[in-house]
């Protein structure tokens, strides 16, 4: 089955042009820089079976030729997208449905009455495309890119296309995230896997670009390493995710939902122990931490004040305009595919990367729930706010894998502790003391919190 190994990088009109002289891509670009006007008509049905599917169908000219594309969604994690993809040259710009066959065509179409197909919207955009290539280690690496401008467009409506492709065409996935770091290091690249597709879809409904992610299927016995790679990547994922659409929309939720995924994700980092030696991790947590700096008083501040939630989109642009975000997207992919955190690991950091999480992770929550002093907290609720870190170490990990802890009413507990670290986020005054008080009581009578402190 054919499959592409791409990522696609947002960006802006003089960045494309920076890009196009970028000592780095002049130095390997083997063909150099051919201009090509490509104009793409999407087809689906009235109701769009096709989007839901995660299918794309598009006819393309280029020039005096056409093709029409089928593509599937595969997977996409954190801006480094697989997907199937399968090309045939036409001779007139009409669909031929009968390309569309069981060797390609999705199972769950296989009731659909593809005569219903019909166009929907269309991308046009001119394509600057150069094959780079170069030596890594003994491998060759050979990567096309692509510098897009243009519109996706339906009816009256449009949204500018400005992007930065990259697609592996021999080598490892890794290269792909090594160029774009390297890239990304002096100009602003934001990496977005949100299809020109799911663009075209999108101005339809802005709610069609799916911002929830599949959760990990987490299993008792799988290992920490297992489990914290499937978690960090999709806390990776939709950060870039929601990045993408409250850069699109400026809906608050959105960038409440995008902190707390960085939220999470620190605390996951500093969860590990010496499963993940701190060396491994410090540019990470570096970078984290001043996002986190930056964004957190911000949106604390916004959940009650109007006007700072009608700036925030601004700053957020003045955010994706610089390197920061992008650059720390790339290098966590990276970090995260090449399982740095084992990089350096003694004998005791391996035996617990390589434990079950239904035996490490309850040691840990125990351990964390006893050092919390939740009675101590009860006499002096001004205080709460220290425990930040600890209360955020615990839900990171009940957000997303208390399914394999034999713990009683751990959802209940899951919830008392979101309403404690919300408190503890509070402005304090005589009322949200006692509110603390009251609410740290609760946490500490909960069968669960017992049982996990024992």
């Amino acid at each position: 089955m054919p499959t592409e190994t791409e990522i696609k990088l947002r960006t802006s009109r003089a960045t494309l042009e920076a890009l196009r002289e970028h000592p780095l891509l002049k130095k390997r670009n083997k063909s150099g820089w051919q201009k090509h006007a490509l104009s793409n008509q999407y087809f689906d049905t009235p109701d769009h079976a096709l989007a839901d599917a995660k299918v794309a169908l598009r006819l393309r000219r280029d020039g005096e030729h056409v093709i029409q594309t089928l593509k599937s969604r595969g997977q996409s994690v954190a801006g480094l997208s697989e997907r199937n993809e399968w090309n045939w040259p036409l001779q007139s710009a009409e669909l031929e449905l009968s390309k569309l066959d069981d060797s390609c065509w999705p199972a769950s179409l296989a009731g659909l009455d593809k005569n219903t197909l019909q166009p929907i919207f269309s991308t046009d955009f001119v394509r600057d495309k150069a094959d780079i290539a170069w030596g890594r280690g003994k491998a060759r690496v050979s990567i096309e890119a692509a510098l897009d401008l243009g519109q996706a467009c339906t009816g009256a409506q449009q949204e500018e296309i400005c992007e930065l492709e990259l697609e592996l065409r021999a080598g490892e996935p890794a290269a792909l995230l090594e160029l774009a770091i390297e890239l990304a290091t002096d100009l602003p690249l934001m990496p977005c896997d949100i299809s020109k597709a799911e663009r075209g879809y999108r101005l339809f409904d802005p709610a069609s670009y799916s911002l929830s992610l599949p959760a990990p299927a987490l299993q008792a016995g799988q290992a920490l390493d297992d489990v914290f790679a499937a978690i960090a990547w999709h806390l990776l994922g939709s950060s870039q995710r929601l990045a993408e659409q409250y850069r699109f929309n400026g809906h608050w939720k959105l960038l409440e939902q995008w902190l707390q995924q960085l939220t999470d994700l620190r605390a996951l980092l500093a969860s590990l122990g010496q499963a993940a030696p701190r060396v491994s991790s410090h540019a990470l947590r570096e970078t984290l931490d001043a996002l986190l700096n930056a964004w957190r008083p911000l949106v604390l501040s916004g959940q009650q004040d109007e006007s700072i939630r009608q700036q925030a989109p601004a700053l957020f642009a003045e955010e994706l305009g610089q390197t920061r975000w992008g650059l720390f997207s790339l290098q966590a992919s990276l970090w995260l595919l090449q399982r740095s955190w084992q990089t350096g690991r003694n004998a005791r950091g391996n035996r617990q990367g390589q434990a079950t999480i239904d035996n490490w992770l309850p040691r840990l929550l125990g351990e964390e729930a006893l050092a919390l002093q939740l009675t101590r907290y009860q006499q002096q609720p001004e205080d709460l706010a220290e425990q930040l870190p600890r209360i955020e170490r615990l839900l990171v990990w009940l957000r997303h894998a208390r399914q394999v802890l034999e713990v009683p009413e751990v959802d209940r507990l899951y919830g008392e502790l979101l309403k404690l670290e919300a408190l503890a986020r509070q402005p304090i005054d005589a009322g949200q003391l006692a509110a603390r008080t009251l609410q740290a009581h609760t946490v500490a009578t909960l069968r669960a919190w017992k049982q996990l402190g024992n």
